[in-house]
């Protein structure tokens, strides 16, 4: 079974039309958390945000594991009580097995991101 790791990242929070506007690098994962908030990885080292009160910090507090679609849905048919969006790539938040879980999907894997304190009981859960 795959083992969450930390998941260094930079978390922005500014006007929802300054994050709109950013150009992100082609390598980044970018999750809108809210219409105020993203959460950047791997982490940035600069960030173009248009809005002078914005919050960029360093975020070490998440961890998270890759798994196939398949593995991933059919964990997410059991232990998930929302629908999970079809299309892909798509993102999505909400209770997982009883954890605060976002969610990254793509055509062939799936990522799933917890607070770091809970990935153990995540991993014992999805072993169940």
């Amino acid at each position: 079974m795959p083992v969450f790791k930390r998941l260094p990242a930079t978390r922005i929070v500014a006007a929802p039309v300054a994050l709109d506007e950013v150009v992100w690098p082609e390598e980044a994962l970018v999750l809108r958390l809210a219409p105020d908030e993203v959460l950047v990885m791997p982490p940035l080292g600069s960030v173009p945000v248009g809005d002078p009160h914005a919050i960029i910090i360093a975020e070490g507090g998440f961890a998270g594991v890759w798994f196939t679609a398949a593995e991933a849905l059919t964990f997410l048919e059991c232990a998930c009580e929302w629908e999970i969006p079809n299309e892909r790539p798509a993102f999505a938040q909400g209770a997982v097995a009883g954890i605060a879980t976002k969610i990254w999907l793509e055509e062939e894997r799936v990522l799933f991101v917890v607070p770091a304190p809970y990935a153990h009981d995540f991993e014992e859960r999805v072993g169940e």
